[in-house]
């Protein structure tokens, strides 16, 4: 039990310094460029993303410590959180592309690839322990969600 509070606890902080770090490319655009571009009518407030993010990263956070739990000496442990590693580095590298470098096409690209890969996440999840796959299903919704928003911006402007 301690072993996966400890594993948890780690994966949790590592998913919210990611979220935490991609926010500079995040805050370096949301005040200017970002309010300048047409959105679609579905467009949340902006104040809705930064709880919405923290809640899905320790969802996400809580997952991968899971996993991890189960022995990262297993060979399917070790499958599920490279692609749970990879997949977090696409969601940092989306925002430094979308707010960074201020360039909605690319980042959809981006975000196809993540979510290919949080699809790919949750199958190796759930090969090694099931409630870990069903803690990632928000994020996979939400960031659904977000493709069509990326989609949908890129095509307003």
């Amino acid at each position: 039990m301690k072993k996966r509070i400890y594993y948890i606890t780690i994966s949790v902080a590592v998913c919210l310094l990611i979220g935490f770090l991609s926010s500079f490319a995040t805050q370096s655009s949301i005040n200017d460029w970002y309010v300048t571009l047409n959105k679609p009518s579905f467009n949340p407030p902006n104040w809705i993303f930064a709880p919405v993010w923290t809640l899905l990263y320790i969802m996400m956070g809580i997952a991968a410590g899971l996993v991890w739990a189960r022995g990262f000496y297993h060979v399917w442990v070790k499958t599920a959180l490279y692609h749970f590693g990879f997949q977090l580095l696409l969601n940092a590298l989306w925002s430094i592309v979308f707010f960074g470098f201020q360039n909605p096409l690319m980042a959809l690209l981006v975000i196809v690839t993540l979510l290919i890969m949080i699809v790919l996440t949750i199958n190796w999840f759930k090969v090694v322990y099931r409630p870990a796959a069903y803690l990632m299903i928000p994020y996979l919704l939400w960031v659904g969600f977000a493709m069509v928003l990326n989609y949908k911006i890129w095509e307003l402007n």
